[in-house]
């Protein structure tokens, strides 16, 4: 039978697992696999694995006990070996990199923040600051059939749009990356600016927290921070 991989970590990381259940309807038993140093928890794949919500959570929820207790690497959801001894195989052959990987995660902690801005507000600044678009405005306000018009001054605001969220989001990321150790830079999303990943050390989290809201508060209202965390630190395995 397959193996599902919840997480790799020292083979001396406590492993409190109980209460816990694995992914799958008929959810098997968690189990740890050791190889020198490491182990890996796992359980018995499902013959149908979905990412069903109850999947989902059984996976974070192994992962969040791990993480309290020290440095686990997260393994995405859904990732099999093809049985224990392969990937006990897979733990010996990466075993340079996974200890490497567990001592820099080691007292640490994720989080991501997102940061979405007003649109209305920020048009609102693009008509103010910028004399072309204000133009363009102004003149398909007057001559609303200008097709042309329109059209040009789409294209000024998406990229006027573009360029300042890019600026902001370099702004804002640069404004907190030293309250943290490393830094992940993710996709913006469609709402969303700003996608970033912090590393934090773990006495520090509240620090960083702060420093979240002081620049939520030095933004102001039209500003909307999301931070999200601790989490388990997928960007920085």
């Amino acid at each position: 039978m397959s193996t599902y991989i919840y997480a790799i970590t020292a083979a001396d990381h406590p492993l409190r697992l109980d209460g816990l259940s694995g992914v799958g309807e008929s959810a098997s038993e968690l189990r740890t696999l050791t190889s020198g140093k490491l182990a890996a928890v796992v359980s018995d794949t499902p013959p149908e694995l979905r990412a069903k919500r109850r999947d989902l959570v059984a996976h974070q929820s192994v992962l969040e006990r791990l993480m309290a207790d020290g440095a686990a690497l997260p393994m995405r959801f859904g990732l099999v070996g093809p049985d224990d001894e392969q990937v006990r195989a897979a733990l010996e052959q990466g075993k340079d990199t996974y200890t490497a990987r567990l001592s820099e995660l080691d007292g640490r902690l994720e989080y991501n923040v997102k940061v979405s801005r007003d649109e209305e507000s920020l048009l609102r600044e693009i008509l103010a600051e910028s004399p072309e678009a204000r133009q363009l405005s102004e003149y398909t306000r007057r001559n609303p059939a200008a097709q042309d018009k329109k059209m040009a001054l789409g294209e000024l605001v998406s990229r006027e749009v573009q360029a300042r969220q890019e600026t902001l989001g370099r702004e804002v990321a640069n404004a907190l990356a030293s309250a943290a150790e490393r830094v992940s830079e993710g996709e913006p999303t469609k709402t969303h600016f700003l996608n970033v990943s912090y590393l934090v050390q773990r006495d520090e989290a509240a620090a960083f927290s702060q420093a979240v809201h002081e620049e939520a508060e030095r933004r102001g209202d039209e500003y909307e921070f999301a931070l999200n965390g601790p989490l388990p630190p997928y960007s920085f395995v």
